[in-house]
């Protein structure tokens, strides 16, 4: 069987999802009928049941994870799936879109004073100032994930925009991006929104039963994620507009200068059409200071076509480029 550890791949943490299931359902949603082209069972508790990893998987999952250096957790997908995790020691919480409304289970997980992470795929920016307002309190250390609960989500319904509106309505909070689209521009395009946490489904296999497959990533698609969020977070670089170092070559070679558009004598006072911009050699006054060298005097004769630089200034202006 091919096996791949995340942690190769780049990522920072491995998130699943553990509910106690008669907590999460209600009897008579365990027992509905299930005859969907994914189901694991007759019914969708027997499909549960198949699919849920019980809390030794959990702690074998755990202990795996802290020998391969990569964090572990899960989404609590109930009350009771959150005091197991709290037990279980995780990093953070993850509290998955269909809980994010569900503000006595938000109270409850915020007080265990663990960080979390809450998506809010289903829910509207109201819903979201209530769930700020609630877990503020209790709980400073938290952030939202813009997220779209859709499997796959078509381009058109991501709304990446909602990252902008979330940074301006919670300054004082992270936001991130939850993906369940298909491909890894979308999510890349988060972080260069300022998204400073994504979460993607994996699979090892995108034709597996299960409707969360196709919309999920394959470990080469999620090593060039990863790659690429690297990327991409190096080149927000600064918000400082200067010249840099790795533009000197370009500037000498590329850069022009304010040059004489004709023969200028010595004592003359400069005016715009004496003057003009070229590539030029030696390098002199910058194109943005022309205008600071009208009224200017000249020590020299300056020729036609010659560079002019301090030298030839009685009262120059200042040649360096901020």
């Amino acid at each position: 069987m091919f096996k791949f550890r995340m942690s190769d791949c780049g990522a920072d943490c491995a998130k699943f999802q553990k509910s106690e299931l008669e907590y999460k359902f209600n009897k008579k949603a365990l027992e509905r009928p299930y005859t969907s082209k994914h189901s694991w069972g007759k019914t969708y508790g027997e499909h549960k049941r198949h699919l849920e990893f019980s809390h030794d998987q959990y702690r074998e999952l755990k202990k795996y994870a802290e020998d391969i250096g990569i964090f572990f957790t899960a989404s609590g997908m109930d009350e009771m799936a959150v005091e197991f995790l709290h037990e279980l020691d995780v990093p953070f919480f993850k509290v998955g879109s269909g809980d994010t409304n569900n503000f006595p289970y938000l109270e409850k997980t915020a007080k265990k004073g663990r960080p979390m992470v809450i998506s809010s795929g289903m829910q509207s920016m109201n819903t979201m100032h209530q769930v700020y307002q609630i877990v503020k309190p209790i709980n400073p250390n938290f952030c939202f994930l813009q997220c779209t609960s859709a499997y796959p989500l078509q381009p058109e319904d991501v709304n990446l925009r909602v990252i902008s509106a979330y940074q301006s309505a919670f300054p004082d909070i992270p936001i991130g991006y939850s993906g369940h689209e298909t491909g890894i521009a979308i999510s890349v395009a988060a972080v260069a929104m300022g998204a400073k946490v994504v979460e993607r489904h994996v699979t090892l296999n995108k034709t597996w039963k299960g409707s969360d497959h196709q919309a999920s990533l394959e470990p080469n698609e999620l090593a060039e994620l990863v790659k690429a969020i690297r990327t991409v977070e190096k080149a927000m670089g600064s918000p400082v507009k200067q010249l840099l170092p790795c533009e000197m070559a370009c500037n000498e070679k590329l850069g022009k200068s304010v040059v004489a558009k004709v023969s200028i004598p010595e004592g003359a006072v400069l005016t715009l059409d004496m003057l003009t911009v070229k590539v030029g050699e030696p390098k002199g006054f910058p194109p943005e200071a022309i205008f600071d060298l009208v009224g200017q005097k000249v020590k020299k004769n300056i020729e036609e076509d010659e560079t002019i630089t301090e030298q030839a200034v009685e009262t120059h202006v200042k040649k360096v480029k901020c």
